[in-house]
Formats: C-alpha cells, structure tokens, sequence
C-alpha cells in the first residue's frame, strides 16, 4: 500500500494496520523526517515515536483523522512543505536560550523556529557558564552557540569557547593598512560551506556575502570610532588550532574561531544537519554576533 492508494477513497487504516505494512510505513517516516517532525532512519517500522510524529502532523494540518490514517492525512502528506507547517507559539522562560532570543527578537533579528533550523549565535565577553568577563583582549573569552527551538521551547544545541575578535598579532600586523577587522554587532547572512586555511586545510564556514567590520587602525582592541568597512573579507568560521586560551595567537585576523579542533569538528557536524543546508549544500548561513554585556544588562537572569 502507498499514501497515493488513499486518495481518493473512503480507506481508513489504524495505526496497527500501517505497522503491519513496512513500505507505507516507511514512506509515511520519509514524509515526516523531510518536515522535521521525524529523526532519520527511515526503518519501516511504526514505534512511538513515528506515531507520535505522524499525530502530531495531523494536529499540525488539521487533518481531521484521529488516530487512522486516511484520504486526508494522505494528501496532506503527500503535498505539505516545511513551510506550509504552521510554526509553533515560542515559550520564553528565563533561561540563557530564551535571553537570547528576546535579545535577538528586540533587535529585530531572524529567529528561527522551524525544526532543524539552527540559530548561530557568537556572545562577546561570556564565560561557559553564562556570566560575564572582563573581554580581555587576545584571549578566547567568547561563546560559539547553535540554538534550535524545538516545540516553541529555545535550546541550546551546544556551545564553545570562541573568539570573535582579532589577536594581538593581527591588531599589530594587520593584513589591511586600514586596520585589522573586528566584526560589527549584528546580524549577517554570509556564510556558506567551505574550506579554510592552507597549512591545515579544514571544513568551515566561510563567508560568501558582505559583512561589516571595525576597522582597528589605532590598535586599540576596541570598536569605539572605528571606521567601518562593508565587504567581503574571509571572515570565516574556522578552528583556533587549539591555541591556549590566554594567547590567540595568529589564530585569528578578525574571523569568528571555535578555539579547538574537536569543538569545530562538532559545530559543523550540527549545522550540516540543518535541513536547509540538506536540500541545498550552497545554503547561505545567518549568523549573530552580539555584545555579553549588553545581554546580560537587558536580559538578566
């Protein structure tokens, strides 16, 4: 039996009637898993969890069909886009995930809420345990987040230690005689699949639409009166080569660095999984660089 089979027709089957057929069964986790209702395989077989998402599309659609699946939870199958899904109310509490996207929403930022739609955010001058720092220059003292909203509910997927500014070594040797770069606060839809680096070439985010950054030209480590300069830069987001965490050494020039190896390794495995970039591998990351401090003293805890 395939969902077309239905259409069409008075046929109603309950669900231990699809478990009974492995091939509409699986079809029906394709349809799910391409919505994001649906963690992969695809393994023809009707547990919970597959009852449950396929529940939960038809709350989603309306559908009308109760536990059995019929002509209209088959068509809705068949024709739904991701899109087309109604997005679920977001639920903000006052965890760090929920501070996050109230700061995002009062600044008129993308969130995004769909499954499998990650938020990439990189917080200036904030510990691994959500409080401030002091931002001491040339010091991975920053935090690389990806946010998924699952159920209207904000989560952290995970996060790293990071830099999102320029080491000493570029703020004094700059590769631009306008200054070195240090990324303005905002958000950015510029970053794609890629490769970085040549000495230790690897998997990274890299930049693919302009930015804008802070040109640094009195060395100063700050962004106050720096000329700002709008372009493309490769200001990827690359590994720090696990350089110390007091001493970024030529790790960075301005890009946004994960300090170690093994973290990037996990940021881009998560972010490959966004089921944007699974039906597009040209797909144009958003990412979010805002200020700890300024969070901390909108959002407090």
């Amino acid at each position: 039996m395939k969902l077309q089979d239905f259409l069409g027709t008075q046929t109603k089957w309950n669900f231990e009637a699809i478990a009974d057929d492995a091939d509409l069964t699986r079809q029906i986790q394709v349809q799910l898993i391409g919505l994001g209702l649906l963690e992969p395989p695809a393994d023809g077989k009707l547990g919970p969890v597959s009852v449950a998402a396929l529940k939960k599309f038809q709350d989603l659609t309306k559908s009308g069909e109760p536990d059995f699946l019929g002509p209209v939870t088959a068509k809705n199958l068949i024709e739904t886009k991701i899109e087309e899904l109604p997005e679920t109310p977001l639920k903000l509490s006052n965890g760090i995930a929920s501070r996050i996207v109230k700061y995002l929403q009062a600044n008129n930022y993308q969130v995004f809420t769909r499954p499998k739609e990650y938020n990439i955010v990189y917080i200036e001058g904030i510990n691994e345990d959500w409080s401030l720092n002091d931002d001491t220059p040339n010091q991975f003292n920053d935090r690389r987040i990806v946010l998924e909203v699952v159920d209207g509910v904000p989560k952290i997927v995970n996060h790293w230690q990071a830099t999102t500014e320029p080491g000493s070594y570029y703020t004094y040797n700059p590769m631009n005689s306008a200054g070195a770069a240090r990324i303005k606060f905002g958000q950015y839809k510029a970053w794609a699949v890629g490769m970085h680096g040549n000495a230790e070439r690897h998997e990274a985010l890299v930049q693919v639409a302009p930015i804008t950054v802070c040109r640094d030209f009195n060395k100063d480590f700050k962004r106050t009166g720096d000329k700002l300069d709008t372009g493309l830069f490769y200001v990827n987001q690359h590994w720090g080569y696990d350089a110390p965490t007091n001493d970024i050494k030529n790790a960075s020039a301005g890009c946004l660095v994960g300090r170690r190896r093994e973290g990037h390794r996990e940021f881009m495995a998560i972010i490959k999984q966004d089921r944007r970039y699974r039906a597009n591998d040209d797909y144009v990351f958003y990412t979010t660089v805002i200020p700890g401090d300024d969070l901390v003293k909108t959002f407090p805890a």
